[in-house]
């Protein structure tokens, strides 16, 4: 599944980015890369990629895909909601602190809302398409990443220089 796939990526472009730094290593800044690397890809990628796209672009193969009616208007407004937290996701590279923090609890609050109610349609209707049953690890996995690193970013805060990099 491709949202496991950016999950992947995320997480090598953090330690490839934290052991190929010239920035002294510490607990602080690894917290603050995976922080800022986990935004940027399960918020401004899937937002973007496997949410914008899918849901404006191709609403009614997507809702066949997720088990949903197709034609329904209500496809393009979850697919404008993705894109503009996907564009949020982008900006954290550039704003910081609570930016960072509103993101990544709206987000996390999003995907376990969207989690849930895959999971209420499963028990429902016994709907076990991909997109739908799949999206449940997914969901449930980005809510929880996010939460504990905006927990972690505040106890473990760090320094202007080494988040600039210098």
């Amino acid at each position: 599944m491709a949202n496991i796939i950016v999950i992947a990526l995320c997480y090598i472009g953090v330690y490839l980015h934290y052991y190929l730094s010239k920035v002294p290593r510490s607990r602080a800044r690894l917290i603050d890369l995976h922080y800022v690397y986990s935004l940027v890809f399960q918020v401004g990628l899937i937002g973007l990629l496997f949410g914008f796209i899918p849901h404006v672009l191709f609403s009614d193969i997507t809702a066949e895909r997720i088990g949903w009616q197709a034609g329904s208007p209500f496809q393009i407004e979850v697919g404008i909601h993705d894109g503009v937290w996907g564009l949020l996701g982008f900006l954290c590279i550039r704003f910081k602190g609570g930016f960072r923090a509103a993101t990544a609890i709206g987000w996390a609050l999003f995907m376990l809302g969207a989690a849930i109610g895959h999971v209420v349609d499963l028990v429902k209707t016994g709907n076990t398409e991909e997109y739908n049953f799949l999206m449940i690890f997914v969901d449930f996995f980005v809510a929880f990443n996010l939460s504990v690193l905006t927990y972690l970013s505040y106890k473990n805060p760090v320094s202007t220089v080494q988040a600039e990099g210098r």
